[in-house]
Parts: C-alpha cells; structure tokens; sequence
C-alpha cells in the first residue's frame, strides 16, 4: 500500500512541477520564518531559567513616579529589611553597570569591559559552577577576585588560576576562583570582585542616593507582596516622615508635594522581559519585538498552509476521478484520508527541510540583525520543530483530505464534477484571508517607515556633525580625589589643544542617545522634580549648537559658574511653572543652586523618549560630578580632519591612556545608533513584507491557474462566438478584484489598532492618516491584476478547437 501511495505521489509531482514547486517553497519560508522566531524566542526565554533559585531572587525596582521605576536602591534598605523581615532570607547588593578595566598580572594586562562589583554573596545569587576554587569561599574579603575561565587563560594560560595575584584598580587582589561562564543571565560578568560592602558602608546613612542594584532572596515566593510592603514602610519612616519633618510639614503634605518611593519586587526569572525598570548590566529583553516576531511570523506560515489548502483542494478535482475509481473498487474514506495525509506529510517534510537549509544560510545575517549568538542545536528546538512538522500536516493535511475522501463517485464518472461548486466558498475564503494578511503588511510596513522616518528628520536641538567624542576613562582607584581627577582633565585637554586643526574642546558627562547618568531631585517653592544631571565644561553646549531660550550659557568670566550657578532646559522650565526663571534659587541635593539661564530642548535619548528635565551645571560645581566626566567632545578643522585623528590618537595612546585603545566617534553618527532597535523593526516589517506578498502571489498564481483552467470550455465557447479579449479579461478577473477589496476591508480595524499600540512606544510619533491605507490599496490592486491578468491574457489566446473539438 505504503508502495502504492509514493508512485502515485511521483506521479502526480511530474504532472504539476510547478504547483508542487510553489506549494514546497512557500511552506519553506513560512516554516523558516517561525524557526528563525523560534530561536529568538528559546534565546530571550533562557535567561536566569538554569538558575535553581530563580524563583525566590527578586529585584527591588523602586517606583519614583506614576511611570518611572529604578533598579537602583539605597546603601541602607537592605539590613532594614533583613532585620524587620523574616521572610527575607538574604540581600545582595551589586553595581548596576560593568566596569571597563585593565586587570595586571606580572608584565601581563588584559582589558576586561565586564567586571562586577558585588557584596560575597554574589555566587549564592549567580551560581555558575567553578573550576577552580568553590563558590562558598569565592569572595571572602575586599581582596578578592573571581575570574571566568576565558579571562583566567588570557591571564595564566594552563597554569592554575587560584591563588595567583592581580592589580585592579590599582589594587592587589588575590584569585579566590574560575567559573564557568556558559549560562545566559541579567549578570554576565568576565570577573566579580568585593568592593561593594565598603561602598555600601559609606552609604548606609543615605536614604535618599539611589545607587546599588539589590537583590532579595526570600524563604518563601508566596511572601513578596509582604516584603515589598515592609520595604515601602521603611522608606516612608526613613525618608517620607523624616523629610516631611525637617519642613515641618505632615507626611502626607510631603507626598503631595514630592511623591514617594514606591518598592516593587521583580522575581530574577522574569527580570529580561517583563521588568519595569530601564534594566541592569545585561539590556532588558524587547518583549515586544520578540511578540511581533513571533506573531508575524506565525502568519506568515498560516498564510503559507492556506495557500497549500487553496491549491490541493483545487488540485483535488484533477484527481476526482482517480478517488472514484478507487471509491467503487471498495478504497474506504479512511484509507483516502490517510493516502492524502501522507503525500502532505511529505512535502511537509521535505519543506521542513528546505527551511533548515534557508536557516542555516541566513544565521549569520540573522544574528547579526539581532547582534546575538542563535545556533541550531538543543534539544528544546528539536522537540519544537517536530511540533511544527506535526502542526503543518494537521493544518495542510487534514482539511483537503476529508474534502477528497467525500467526493461521490457517481458525480465523479459522470464527469460533471469538474463543473461543481464544491469547496469553492472555501478557497474562495482562504483567498481573501490571503488578501487581507497582505494588506496588513503592506500598510503596516508603511506606517513604520513614517514613524522612523519621523525620527530621523526630527529637530533633535543639538548638531553633533563633526563633532568628535572621545571615550574618556577617567581615573580611579586608592587615594584619588576629585580634585585629583579636574587636574588630570585640565592637563588632557591644555595638550588636547595644542594638536593642529583642533578649534575646541570640552568635557561632557552624557552622551546624545545614551541618556543621562545620574538624576537627582531638585526643589522649587512646593514643586519637586527629577532633575537629569548633566555636568557640562564651558562651551559644550555652545559646540553641540543647543540654543539658549532665556538668560545665558555657562561663562568662565563668571565665578560663580563654578560654584552654584545651573541651567535647565524648556522641559525642567515649564515644570517650575516659572515665567522668569532667571535669578530664582533652587534647593537641589541640600544646596542652593541658582538659575543662570534656560536651553532649549534637546534630546539626550533616542528621538522616541521623552525629552526629560535636565539640570546643567560646570562639573567643578559639585565635587563628584569629576567622576561623571567620561566623553571628550572636539571640533576640528574638516580640511584636516584625517590627520588631527591620526595626531590626536598617538597623544592619547603615548601620554593620555596607553593602556587602552583609542575609542572615538562623530556624534550625528554615534545618536543613530540609540534607535537602531526601531530601525531593525522597520527592516524587519519591510523583509516580511516582500515575504508575505511573494508567498500571497505565489498562491493567487495557482488559484487563478486552476480556476481559468477549469473555465478553458466556456472561454473556447465565448471567443466562438465573438467575445472580445478585454471582455474576457474583464469577466476573469471580476472575483479578484472584489476578493481584494473585501481582504483589504477585513484588515482595516487589526492594522489600524495594533500599529496605533506599537507607535505608543514614542513620545513623539506621527498620527496614522489615510495615505498608508490608500497607498496599500493601490499596491495590492495592483500586485493581483498583475498576476491575475498575466494568467488571464494567456487564457484568452488559446486555440479554441483543442477544447471544442470533442463537443
């Protein structure tokens, strides 16, 4: 039997080349779209998953207001809520961001952009198993240093790891162990080491500077909301009451006016994904870009299956015959049903396999596009693909086999049944739902590109062209001051100007695109607001053009520039509900601070965020705003611009920082960058885009094929008798044309809803109107007559005696 169906299978491919060809092909990319959203998937899913303890290690992410929550928390919170919470079994504080450091050993150094700092307890936390030393005594004390493996052989080679000692920071560390990085998680670092419980110390009366990422570990899971509602009561009696006293106000005035620190917990398994906050070392995971990934490509491959059903149901009655025949020799339903599931089964298989070999080709693209590692190999993807090989032959399978199998086999030999309606409601369905899929992707792929397009061209307040940013690697380590670090500065950039074709030169703490580092509150008459901090040298703003709205820039003529002087943006200003700011004073971080001057805005994020309050003062204003000071910006002269970077990178490898590669880049160039994600989207969409049409063209051609062909008789007939071939055309292509019109119809409302929740994504986005839908009307009108009419005009020039000769 099993013999009996495959010749039969050979058979019916060698009759229909083509068909089968477009229906293999089709389902290849369907299926290697969902595979390529696949590994995506198991990739974002797998973080933190390895750990054992995931389940009772919460994040402390704290609400400041109604929409932003940090993953910051203070030095104290975390023995208050150890010693008032039994549920708490421990706390782990850790820096929110990696260092960039050399680490020494003899003559030897290695770069190394991901160290930790972290309390002892990390590992018990962070469990990535050792091989060399044990995860119980890894970190015992400040001159500790765990290495990964990779960082141990750079370092030692084959020698033992263990007990060998290295300079960090200018310090003396002892290697306390080697662990295995191989497990993907929200930490990821190439070495921990245990300077975090000084930091917190020198910290544990500061309420109010957020600063360490903490991690909780509880007894039980169950009890979270308990926690969470302890640490908002330690905070409300250590900050909210303590505060609102100092005023002499009543703590509830104190929240009207100011807010208040509002403690949630995150558990560690679903930190990459779903957490609130701006996320830690490792970048959230883009939940919703890995959503459309997912559902778009789950419709592709529908729309590939619909497209198989489509065209084996109209196939089918080319073999009506052949199932009557088999029908009256006593073939039961059951047997035809599986023949036809089994054929199914075969071209799904053999597209299964076309789509590994489209996936392995397009890996390395692929990850590129999403800047990761994806193979395929695990277990997990195997199971999944037979569970997409099984899905497919359900969905492909099932419905065109019952079809056949009920044909009736008198109608059959009568041969009248090429001339029935059967099945044609639902091919004629599957069509417009072809049709409606892709004018959803037509129009969608539109409004994206006007929403990128939007942020391109939108007046970001600065021009970063020809501006170069250097990466700065402040000083650090024992004994140095800020004052240490403002001499080193001045030094740097008196020889910086010396360079020729440099015009100027002036240090910045932030980077368009990259946002702010730090965000203080400030304090204005019974207004508080979150002020981002941005500590600024004379003529930075001036270089980047950002314009001045009310009052002055930031002067070296004027002393107290240095010293309490502070600009804030048209953001911070209409916060104030201030006409004329200019003079006023303002309480920030316990000092007096007055404002010199208002710019307008401009955008420190990507062009999507919203443009947030900004403080601006002279990083010589406050003592640690040194620290912050980590990109150089210059302007050269253009004419020599090749030969300044050339001068400007020996001063900065022989005098400025040997140790380190000179890092520089434009800023216009740099600020693409911080949208790049949406660009990828954008991308993304158009790919599936073509995609989808050409999987959606694929299928007219085959319908419109089987359906003209069966009209071969009455066209012979017409042209007999006279019709005109425009007529034809126009009869032939009738019921595609309203087929189109009621798909595009069906995808108004899905398009016009989910690209409206997508552009909510941006604080600046343009408002959908009525060309994406006019302009995707048109290109699918056009794309079926296309097709439709091609097929059609190669009917109307038959010869008319090959079909009428017999009647």
């Amino acid at each position: 039997m099993l013999k009996n169906w495959i010749n039969i299978f050979i058979y019916h491919i060698k009759n229909n080349k083509l068909f089968t060809a477009l229906n293999v092909l089709g389902l290849s990319i369907g299926i290697a779209g969902l595979i390529f959203a696949i590994l995506y998937w198991n990739d974002e899913q797998s973080y933190d998953q390895w750990n054992p303890n995931k389940d009772n290690i919460f994040l402390v992410a704290n609400q400041m207001d109604a929409t932003t929550y940090w993953s910051s928390s203070s030095g104290p919170i975390g023995a208050a809520i150890k010693s008032v919470s039994p549920e708490v079994e421990s706390f782990c504080y850790l820096s929110g961001n990696y260092d960039n450091d050399i680490i020494r050993f003899n003559n030897k150094k290695v770069q190394s952009d991901r160290i930790i700092v972290a309390q002892k307890n990390f590992f018990e936390y962070f469990p990535y198993p050792f091989i060399e030393g044990s995860s119980k005594t890894a970190l015992p004390d400040v001159n500790s240093i765990c290495l990964s493996k990779d960082l141990a052989a750079q370092l030692f080679g084959s020698e033992t790891a263990v007990g060998k000692q290295v300079v960090l920071k200018g310090k003396s560390l002892i290697v306390r162990g080697v662990y295995k990085l191989d497990k993907k998680s929200a930490y990821n670092p190439s070495c921990v080491v245990n300077f975090m419980d000084a930091r917190v110390n020198a910290n544990n009366e500061s309420w109010g500077n957020f600063q360490f990422v903490l991690f909780l570990k509880l007894k039980n899971p169950a009890d979270q909301n308990r926690v969470a509602q302890n640490l908002r009561k330690i905070y409300f009696e250590n900050m909210t009451a303590r505060f609102a006293k100092a005023q002499g106000i009543k703590p509830e005035d104190f929240i009207k006016k100011y807010g208040q620190v509002k403690p949630h917990l995150e558990s560690l398994s679903s930190i990459r994904l779903h957490t609130k906050t701006g996320g830690l070392v490792e970048a959230r995971g883009n939940l919703q870009f890995l959503l459309i990934m997912v559902g778009l490509s789950v419709l592709i491959l529908l729309l590939s299956i619909v497209n198989y059903v489509n065209s084996a149901t109209a196939n089918a009655i080319k073999r009506a015959k052949e199932v009557g025949v088999r029908k009256i020799i006593g073939a039961s339903k059951g047997s035809i049903i599986q023949q036809f599931i089994f054929e199914t089964a075969i071209i799904s298989l053999f597209s299964i396999l076309i789509s590994l070999v489209i996936v392995e080709i397009s890996l390395p693209y692929y990850n590129a596009f999403l800047d990761k590692t994806l193979v395929l190999q695990s277990n997990q993807f195997y199971l999944q693909l037979v569970a997409i090989f099984i899905i497919t032959v359900i969905l492909a399978g099932i419905f065109p086999a019952i079809y056949v199998a009920n044909f009736e086999p008198l109608k059959v030999l009568k041969g009248n049944f090429g001339r029935s309606k059967s099945g044609i409601w639902l091919r004629n369905g599957m069509l417009i739902f072809q049709f409606g899929v892709a004018s959803f992707f037509i129009i969608g792929s539109y409004i994206v590109y006007q929403q990128i397009e939007h942020m391109s061209s939108k007046d970001l307040g600065f021009n970063g062209k020809q501006i170069i940013n250097v990466t700065y690697r402040n000083i650090y380590g024992e004994g140095i001051t800020d004052k240490d670090r403002l001499v080193h500065y001045d030094n740097i950039k008196n020889q910086l100007k010396h360079i020729k074709g440099i015009q100027q030169v002036a240090g910045g703490g932030f980077v368009p695109g990259s946002g702010e580092k730090s965000v203080i509150s400030y304090h204005y008459k019974d207004i508080n607001i979150d002020g981002s901090n941005m500590p600024i040298d004379f003529g930075l703003l001036e270089m980047l053009k950002v314009k001045i709205v009310k009052g002055r820039y930031l002067d070296p003529k004027f002393a107290q520039d240095t010293v309490s002087s502070m600009l804030i943006n048209e953001t911070a200003l209409k916060l104030l509900n201030e006409k004329n700011p200019i003079g006023k004073k303002i309480n920030w971080d316990g000092t007096n601070a007055i404002i010199v001057g208002v710019v307008k805005d401009f955008n420190v994020g990507n062009p999507g965020d919203r443009i947030p309050p900004m403080s601006f003062f002279h990083f010589k204003t406050v003592p640690w705003f040194s620290g912050l000071v980590n990109n150089i910006y210059i302007t050269a002269d253009p004419e020599t611009m090749q030969e300044t970077l050339t001068d400007l990178e020996k001063l900065w490898t022989k005098k400025v920082d040997p140790d380190y590669p000179f890092l520089y880049d434009f800023v216009d160039k740099e600020y693409k960058k911080s949208y790049g994600d949406y660009v990828k989207q954008k991308n993304l969409f158009s790919l599936l885009n073509v995609i989808v049409i050409t999987i959606a063209l694929f299928g007219l051609f085959a319908l419109a094929s089987y359906s003209i062909e069966r009209r071969m008789k009455e066209i012979a007939i017409r042209k007999t008798l006279g019709a005109d071939t425009n007529v034809l055309l126009k009869e032939l292509c009738k019921q595609y044309v309203i087929f189109s019109i009621i798909g595009f119809l069906i995808a108004l409302f899905p398009v016009y809803y989910l690209l409206d929740k997508w552009l909510e994504n941006f604080a600046y986005r343009i408002t959908i109107s009525v060309y994406p839908f006019i302009i995707g009307f048109t290109a699918l009108l056009a794309l079926t007559l296309l097709v439709v009419l091609t097929r059609a005009y190669q009917a109307t020039k038959i010869d008319v005696l090959k079909y009428l000769k017999y009647e």
